[in-house]
C-alpha cells in the first residue's frame, strides 16, 4: 500500500454500538473489530487525520433500543448519526469530508454487507479513495463477509489489513 497523507485521510467507524458489537458476528468477533478500529483511530489521530464515528438511529422511534450508544473508547472527532444503512444519506458527512479536504477514507465496522458496504459504495461514487482493512470489519454471516471482500470491495477499494494501514500512515 502506498503511503497515506494523514491530513487528507479520514477513518469512518461504522456502527460500533454496544447492541451491535455484542451480536454474534463472523468471521471476526465484534470486540476484535473494535480493537482493530481503535488501533486505527489512534494511528490516524497521531498522524494528523480525522476520525469519524457513525452510529445508527431507528427513524420514527421515540426512544432508541438499549445499547444504542457507541462502545466505550469509540470517539470520533466528528460524530455522524444515520438513519439508513449508509453513512452518507442526509447526514452531512460528504460535506464535512470536503470541508476537511479529505480524499481518502478508511472504513471499519459492523456489518460488512450492510453499513460498511453501503458506505463504501457511495464513497466510491463521489470520489475519495476507499480503504477497507479486512480484519477491522465483520458481518453477521461469514459467507456475506467473504463475498463482499472477494467480489465487491476489490473493485471499489483497496483491501488490506489494519497493520498495513498503520504502516502507510507512518
Amino acid at each position: 500500500m502506498d503511503r497515506l497523507d494523514p491530513r487528507r485521510t479520514a477513518l469512518l467507524l461504522i456502527d460500533l454500538m454496544t447492541r451491535i458489537v455484542e451480536q454474534p458476528t463472523a468471521p471476526h468477533s465484534g470486540p476484535a473489530v473494535v480493537a482493530h478500529s481503535l488501533a486505527l483511530a489512534d494511528a490516524v489521530r497521531k498522524a494528523g487525520g480525522l476520525v469519524v464515528s457513525v452510529r445508527v438511529e431507528r427513524p420514527g422511534v421515540a426512544e432508541q433500543p438499549s445499547g444504542s450508544e457507541l462502545v466505550e473508547g469509540v470517539l470520533g472527532d466528528l460524530e455522524i448519526v444515520k438513519r439508513t444503512w449508509g453513512a452518507f444519506h442526509n447526514t452531512g458527512l460528504e460535506e464535512a469530508l470536503r470541508k476537511h479536504g479529505i480524499d481518502t477514507l478508511i472504513i471499519t465496522g459492523i456489518a460488512t454487507n450492510f453499513g460498511v458496504e453501503q458506505t463504501a459504495r457511495f464513497a466510491d461514487e463521489f470520489g475519495p479513495k476507499v480503504i477497507l482493512p479486512e480484519d477491522a470489519v465483520t458481518a453477521f454471516d461469514a459467507r456475506a463477509h467473504e463475498f463482499a471482500f472477494d467480489y465487491i470491495f476489490p473493485r471499489i477499494s483497496t483491501v488490506c489489513t489494519t497493520a498495513e494501514v498503520v504502516a502507510a500512515l507512518d
